[in-house]
């Protein structure tokens, strides 16, 4: 579905137009002001913490295909979940139908959301091997950030993605998690308390 399109908050130019649904509706999302956010100054210094943990990283993950990195990620999620693997798998490839959550540089955020779920959850992937994912650039993804929300989480979805999509779009994070495949340093540096992302 190419007729919608939407640029992430904080990603590349080369990101620009790729569509976020809602449902079946598509929804723009705007990149907030400076100070804006509930707990900004917090947030920025802890990035990506209260999103993931040091055990949901998987800093050298062996994939052939989109589909076989979805259903590893949906695996894993499941173990940290206690949902059905199978359901958390038909979400996020549900989500992907809607457009490819590849946006670019790399770099893809699959999400989805279940009724079950009681918490936003994130889990994060450094491949091996980058894998061709129908990103917006045509360009294969090796880094990914899959996130589950609850049925209900409504505008704090959209802020997890924002963060997501902010830390995500700077070029020195993305060479240092790159650069490593060491879960705990992938863990440190998607929590750095010295990265700054202002909008």
């Amino acid at each position: 579905m190419r007729g919608c399109r939407l640029i992430y908050p904080g990603m590349p130019a080369a990101s620009a137009g790729m569509p976020l649904y809602q449902g079946d509706s598509p929804l723009h999302v705007r990149a907030p002001q400076k100070g804006r956010w509930r707990g900004s100054q917090r947030g920025r210094r802890m990035a990506l913490a209260g999103l993931l943990d040091q055990d949901a990283i998987i800093p050298a993950l062996k994939v052939n295909s989109k589909k076989q990195l979805l259903l590893e990620l949906s695996i894993k999620a499941a173990k940290r979940t206690g949902l059905p693997e199978r359901e958390i798998f038909d979400v996020v490839l549900q989500r992907e139908r809607l457009g490819s959550t590849g946006v670019g540089n790399g770099i893809a955020i699959p999400h989805g959301k279940l009724p079950q779920l009681t918490t936003i959850t994130g889990l994060f992937a450094r491949l091996e091997t980058p894998v061709d994912f129908e990103a917006l650039d045509d360009q294969p993804v090796d880094l990914v950030f899959l996130l589950l929300a609850p049925e209900g989480a409504g505008a704090d979805h959209l802020k997890a993605l924002s963060r997501i999509a902010r830390v995500l779009r700077d070029p020195d994070m993305v060479s240092r998690l790159r650069g490593t495949d060491s879960a705990s340093a992938i863990y440190a540096f998607l929590n750095d308390a010295h990265t700054s992302h202002a909008a």
